[in-house]
Formats: structure tokens, C-alpha cells, sequence
């Protein structure tokens, strides 16, 4: 049986046993509301727990909630110390134009005001020799300092986590993706020198092994995508459907998505 596949009976099997599971999604008036209700529910668990490994994405949906985590952490450092932080996903074959780069985004927004050492971040190479190497030692990374405690996700316009594009198969752990017309439509992606030609991205299985998953979700160009989430059909052409087989999934959404 393919992996993916043991994956999907395993948490069916889940669900089975835990009937309760439910996404918790949350309404939210506009995207500042959204961005402070994830920063609070974010925050309580840092307090709870400091040492934890966090995944980040990247994008304009958790921009704000990244400010509030550095604002936070002028005020109180010692809170954000011992958190570790994994990239979801990077484009491939921009010939190193590193302000093109997620981890441009990250070290901006996130790994410089946080003063995160190297030693905490878990990254893909944004310019790898070999993409297909540089998978599987992120999923080295993954196996010796996971499982992430909290994953932090944008709904792509077509239903997209990290690289994880709609496909008649979805692959479980690190791989090499090919992008979406949706994907390389992205903003980031049009300002970039050169056009990135494929992704490198955290699987499924990685991402539904997470502890906890904060999903957010705002603007109006993801209407067709939420509604389609919020059918809770179950299918690899909508990978964010895969987040109802989650026991813990917070999805904040902000009412211009709707």
C-alpha cells in the first residue's frame, strides 16, 4: 500500500476512535481580528510551552501575525527563547536571488527580530546543487527534531498547502513540487528576476503529524477554496481537505474569504 495511502487509513482509523475530532474555525471580522486571534492562541501555548519547534509560512495571510509575535517579543523575550522554527516550502530554480526567497521572507519578518539562532531553523537550501538530497535531508531534520508542535498555514487559492498542490496523488514527506499555474501567480513569485521552476515543500504526512495546526485564511480570492473546505469532502484536488482527518486544527478566517 502506498504510503499516502497508510497515511489516510491511519487517521480514518483515528477518527474512528476519537469521533469527536472537529476543526475549530473561527469567524472573524477582518484580517486583523484573524491575526490577533491566531497571535493569542499562539502565544498561550509559547507560554505553556517555550521549547517548541514551529512551522512557518510564508505570504501575505500570516504577515501580521508575524508582527505580533515581534511585538510581543519586545516585551517579553524570554517567552520566544527556546522555539525552533522548520520553513514549509521554498521555491526552486530562481538561480539564487535570495531576496526572491522564503527564507529572505522568514529572516525578515521573523528570524532576525526574534534573534533565532541558525541553530534553531530548520530550512531547504534556497539554491540546492540537488533538490532531491536536499529533501531527504530535511526529512533527516524532521525525523531528529520533530514532531512540529505547531504549524502555522495559508490556504492556496486552489486549495494548496505549502507546495502540496491539487494532484490525483499528494505525497506524504519532503519532496520536489511542480507548481501550479495558481502558485507561480503568486506575488511573490512576480517579483522574482527569474521565474521559479518547481518547489520544494514539507508532505502531508508531515504536516497532519503536526501537534497543533493553525490555518488562516482571508481575502477574497480564496471564496472558492474555503467553500470547498467547508463541504468537508475529503480529496487530494483540495489537500486542505486533508486537515478535517486533524484532532487539533484551528482555522481563523476572515469574513472577506467568505
Amino acid at each position: 500500500m502506498p504510503l499516502q495511502c497508510q497515511i489516510f487509513v491511519f487517521y480514518i482509523s483515528l477518527r474512528r476512535l476519537m469521533p469527536g475530532f472537529v476543526m475549530n474555525i473561527y469567524y472573524c471580522d477582518d484580517y486583523e481580528g484573524m491575526s490577533q486571534m491566531a497571535f493569542d492562541s499562539l502565544l498561550a501555548n509559547l507560554k505553556a510551552k517555550p521549547q517548541q519547534l514551529i512551522c512557518t509560512a510564508t505570504g501575505y495571510s500570516p504577515n501580521r501575525l508575524y508582527e505580533k509575535v515581534v511585538a510581543s517579543h519586545k516585551n517579553d523575550p524570554k517567552i520566544f527563547k527556546e522555539i525552533k522554527i522548520i520553513k514549509l516550502d521554498e521555491w526552486g530554480g530562481t538561480n539564487g536571488h535570495y531576496n526572491s526567497t522564503n527564507d529572505y521572507y522568514l529572516e525578515e519578518k521573523l528570524l532576525e527580530p526574534l534573534q533565532i539562532p541558525k541553530r534553531n531553523y530548520l530550512a531547504f537550501d534556497s539554491s540546492p546543487t540537488d533538490a532531491k538530497k536536499e529533501c531527504y535531508r530535511m526529512e533527516n531534520e524532521i525525523q531528529e527534531h520533530g514532531p512540529i508542535d505547531i504549524c502555522i498555514l495559508g490556504l492556496g487559492k486552489n486549495g494548496h498547502l505549502g507546495f502540496n498542490e491539487p494532484s490525483k496523488n499528494l505525497i506524504p514527506d519532503c519532496h520536489i513540487a511542480n507548481l501550479s499555474e495558481s502558485s507561480l501567480k503568486h506575488p511573490m513569485a512576480n517579483k522574482m528576476q527569474t521565474r521559479p521552476s518547481y518547489g520544494l515543500t514539507l508532505g502531508m504526512a508531515n504536516i497532519l503529524k503536526s501537534k497543533k495546526i493553525i490555518l488562516l485564511v482571508t481575502g477574497p480570492s480564496k471564496k472558492k477554496a474555503i467553500k470547498k473546505l467547508l463541504n468537508r469532502e475529503i480529496t487530494t484536488y483540495l489537500p486542505a481537505s486533508f486537515l478535517w482527518l486533524h484532532p487539533n486544527v484551528e482555522c481563523f478566517l476572515d469574513k472577506s474569504s467568505l
